[in-house]
């Protein structure tokens, strides 16, 4: 799955326009190493997406199309943030 739906799919942003800006703008990055928005995400991939003065760093528990607002959580992990 493509790393801006991810992060529309994990709401974590969102708006995958907004996710795809964050990417163009070098906001996100994926296991160290900044990431474009068409960055393939696979699992125990670790993300670290920077909002102004705080980061957000989680760790991919699972990659689904589709999932309802409560379980949304459940695709990552906080690592730090």
């Amino acid at each position: 799955m493509r790393l801006d739906k991810y992060l529309k799919v994990s709401r974590i942003i969102k708006r995958r326009t907004v996710a795809n800006d964050a990417c163009d703008a070098a906001h996100v990055t994926v296991n160290g190493r900044p990431a474009k928005a068409s960055y393939d995400v696979k699992v125990s991939d670790v993300v670290e997406i920077t909002f102004g003065a705080r980061t957000l760093k989680i760790r991919v528990l699972d990659v689904k199309e589709t999932v309802g607002k409560n379980d949304a959580s459940q695709l990552y992990e906080v690592i730090d943030g």
